[in-house]
C-alpha cells in the first residue's frame, strides 16, 4: 500500500516527536524558526487508515531570482529506515517536492553505519599507520546500514560531497562521538571517564570553578567568549543575534529543548556552553572558551554539569556532536577528538547525507557555485 505525504501543522508534527523516545533537534518544528534564510515546512506521511506514521522538517532555501528551491532535510525525515520498500516513503517525498519546485532534496538519515568504542579510538590515534578513523577496523558494525545505503543508491539517490575539513561536512557531521546513558548510574558514567578527565573535574572543584545555568541575558558573555574561540580554533562566528534566535525559538516549543551554562571563577566566565534536548537525546551544541586560567579546567567542569544534568532529564544518550575523522598530529582539530573521547564514550558513523537531483542542471549549477564560496 502507498503512503500519502501531505503538509501538517506544527502542532501535529510536535505531538508526533514527542511519542518518540527522541529524534534531531533539527527535526522539530520550531528548529525552522531558527533559520530564517530557509522556508520551513512540516511535512507528514499517512497510512491507508490516515494515521500519521512519519513526519519530516524541510528546509526550502531559494535560488537567486528563480522560484526553486534547494529541499534540505537535516538528520531526517522521521520515518522507518529499516523498511524493505524504502521507496514507498521517499517517492511520495519527491514527488511533493517537486511541486513545491524543489530542484535537489538533500537528506540525512539518521541511521547509524559503524560505532568504534574509547579505547578503539586511543588506540587509532597512537597508532603511526592510522591516518583516517573510516580506515580503523570499528568495534561494532550496525546490521541493515549497508542494506539501507544500497536501496537508496537503486533509488537514485547519491551522496553528497563531504566538503568541509577532515570529516566536518558543509552539512551535518557524519561522525560524531556520544557517550551511552542508558541503564547506567551517573556514578558508573563518572567512572567511564578516563584519568585526565575525573582529575580536571576534580582539579576544577578544588580551584573554586562554579558552573550555573544561563538564561536569556547571559547570551553575550557566552558569545563574547565563542568569538574568541573562534579566532583560536579557526572557525568563522555566528552573530549573536543567531543565539538570541535558537534561544527564543526552541524554549518556546519546550522550557528544555536549551539550555546555557557557565562556569565562572573569581568573578570571571572562563567557559560556556549550550545543551539542546529532544526525548532521551541530549547533546552539546556550542562551546566556548577563553584562554585565560586554562589550568582551572573549566571546560571538563561545563562538561560534567551538562552530563549530570542530561542524566537528571533521563537522557539515554549524551552527544558531543562532530568530530573529526582524521587521526593526523598535524590536524589542529585531534585536540577536540582527543578531549572528546575522554568521556568514555564511543565514536559513531552515520550513513551521511544524500541527494536527489529532480532537475539535474540546476542542481550541478548549485554544486558549482556552492564549491566556489
Amino acid at each position: 500500500m502507498s503512503l500519502r505525504l501531505k503538509a501538517i501543522t506544527r502542532e501535529d508534527h510536535l505531538a508526533f516527536v514527542r511519542a518518540r523516545p527522541s529524534v534531531s533537534h533539527m527535526q522539530v518544528p520550531s528548529w525552522g524558526d531558527v533559520k530564517p534564510d530557509w522556508r520551513a515546512r512540516s511535512l507528514g506521511w499517512f497510512d491507508e487508515s490516515d494515521r500519521l506514521v512519519g513526519v519530516g522538517l524541510v528546509l526550502l532555501r531559494p535560488l537567486p531570482k528563480l522560484r526553486r528551491y534547494l529541499a534540505y532535510l537535516p538528520e531526517g525525515p522521521v520515518i522507518d529506515w529499516t523498511a524493505p520498500d524504502l521507496q514507498r516513503w521517499l517517492e511520495p517525498m519527491l514527488g511533493y517536492l517537486k511541486e513545491q519546485g524543489a530542484f535537489s532534496v538533500k537528506m540525512g538519515p539518521p541511521v547509524v553505519t559503524r560505532r568504534w568504542s574509547a579505547e578503539a579510538v586511543k588506540a587509532a590515534i597512537a597508532d603511526p599507520g592510522a591516518r583516517r578513523l573510516g580506515d580503523v577496523e570499528a568495534t561494532v558494525h550496525e546490521p541493515g546500514s549497508a542494506g539501507i545505503a544500497d536501496r537508496l543508491r537503486r533509488m537514485g539517490w547519491r551522496t553528497a560531497e563531504p566538503g568541509g575539513e577532515d570529516g566536518f561536512a558543509a552539512g551535518q557531521p557524519r561522525y560524531v562521538f556520544q557517550v551511552p546513558f542508558s541503564g547506567r548510574s551517573l556514578e558508573e558514567i563518572q567512572q567511564g571517564l578516563n584519568q585526565q578527565w575525573r582529575r580536571n573535574i576534580k582539579k576544577a572543584e578544588k580551584a573554586g570553578v562554579t558552573v550555573v545555568r544561563g538564561a536569556y541575558e547571559d547570551l553575550p558573555a557566552f558569545h563574547e567568549i565563542y568569538v574568541e574561540t573562534a579566532g583560536r580554533d579557526r572557525f568563522i562566528p555566528r552573530p549573536l543575534a543567531y543565539f538570541q534566535r535558537m534561544w527564543t525559538a526552541l524554549t518556546s516549543e519546550d522550557t528544555d529543548r536549551m539550555r546555557l551554562y557557565l562556569a565562572h571563577h573569581e568573578g570571571e566566565v572562563l567557559a560556556a556552553a549550550t545543551m539542546l534536548t529532544v526525548g532521551t537525546h541530549a547533546w552539546y551544541s556550542y562551546g566556548a572558551s577563553t584562554s585565560r586560567k586554562r589550568e582551572v579546567q573549566p571546560n571538563n567542569a561545563v562538561q560534567w554539569r551538562m552530563m549530570t544534568d542530561a542524566h537528571a532529564l533521563g537522557a539515554g544518550v549524551y552527544d558531543f556532536r562532530g568530530i573529526t575523522d582524521t587521526l593526523e598530529e598535524s590536524n589542529h582539530l585531534l585536540g577536540l577528538l582527543r578531549f572528546k573521547s575522554g568521556s568514555g564514550g564511543e565514536a559513531v558513523e552515520y550513513l551521511g547525507e544524500w541527494d536527489f537531483p529532480l532537475n539535474k542542471v540546476l542542481h550541478k549549477a548549485f554544486d558549482l557555485y556552492m564549491s566556489r564560496r
